[in-house]
């Protein structure tokens, strides 16, 4: 195992990476995560959707180091606006770790959606969703007729800002890199082995052709988990941790916490009303 891959960019405005003994104790307990929680659930073992990117890669290194090679089934679902070199990239993970994986195209699947209500397949957003819970159809389809539980890919950055789509890419069983920092995944990453190249992966949840995370969001990953873990989940105010972190400016820790308040509902189950005292 190694840590050295460089995954801080030049202008992090905070360093949140973790010690080897750090990066050991976090595989062993994430490893250990995933194994209680099929067994728990009585299952064979588990299906992951790989997307080539950082986040899915490490889950299926994980993954694998958890329940063995024959304890994950990879689910490959490219459409239409995927990047193929993503695609490759995941098959190339699938087939790096020796996994059995299911190539799908889930282009047809999305059609008979715009098909069935055209006027909302001029949204590009009501469009992309449609491919993210298709995937999460297909990951469950074949997780219940294999017994095994689906993982999901989420890390603390994304879950604090609702960069997911509801009952889509966090429909799943449970995230074992949903505690970690976008740098502390690809920190973990590097140190498992995963190749650099897939380390530095550009982010992208693939809703459309050209999307990237950071662009949507309009701050870098690096300055998101700085203001999280700063001020969302840490003690500074605002003004504190604009001083803080150098470079960072108060529209950036703004922006955070409106994504932060506008996803609650995201992180929370379907509301109902308190019952009538009747």
């Amino acid at each position: 195992m190694s840590s050295h891959a460089n995954i801080l960019s030049d202008d992090a405005p905070l360093d949140l990476r973790l010690s080897e003994s750090e990066l050991d104790r976090t595989h062993d307990h994430l490893v250990s995560f995933i194994r209680e929680t099929v067994d728990a659930a009585g299952a064979e073992g588990a299906t992951l959707g790989l997307s080539g990117g950082i986040d899915s890669t490490t889950t299926a290194y994980l993954a694998v180091d958890a329940l063995g090679a024959d304890g994950l089934h990879g689910l490959v679902m490219p459409s239409e606006v995927n990047d193929p070199e993503n695609m490759s990239d995941a098959e190339r993970v699938a087939e790096d770790l020796g996994i059995e994986y299911d190539v799908i195209e889930i282009q047809p699947i999305a059609e008979q959606f715009f098909d069935a209500v055209p006027e909302a397949a001029d949204s590009q957003l009501a469009t992309g969703n449609v491919y993210v819970r298709t995937r999460a159809v297909l990951n469950y389809f074949v997780a219940n007729a294999e017994n095994r539980v689906v993982l999901g890919t989420g890390n603390r950055a994304e879950a604090m800002t609702g960069y997911f789509t509801k009952y889509g890419d966090q429909a799943v069983d449970c995230n074992p890199i949903g505690g970690l920092y976008k740098q502390q995944v690809r920190q973990l990453a590097a140190h498992i082995g995963v190749p650099h190249d897939l380390v530095m992966q550009t982010p992208t949840a693939g809703m459309w052709e050209g999307q990237t995370d950071e662009s949507e969001m309009g701050v870098g990953y690096d300055r998101v988990d700085a203001i999280l873990a700063l001020h969302i989940d840490g003690p500074l105010s605002t003004a504190a941790t604009v001083r803080a972190l150098d470079g960072v400016s108060r529209e950036e820790v703004e922006r955070i916490e409106e994504l932060v308040a506008g996803s609650q509902h995201k992180r929370s189950m379907p509301p109902a009303p308190e019952p009538l005292d009747l």
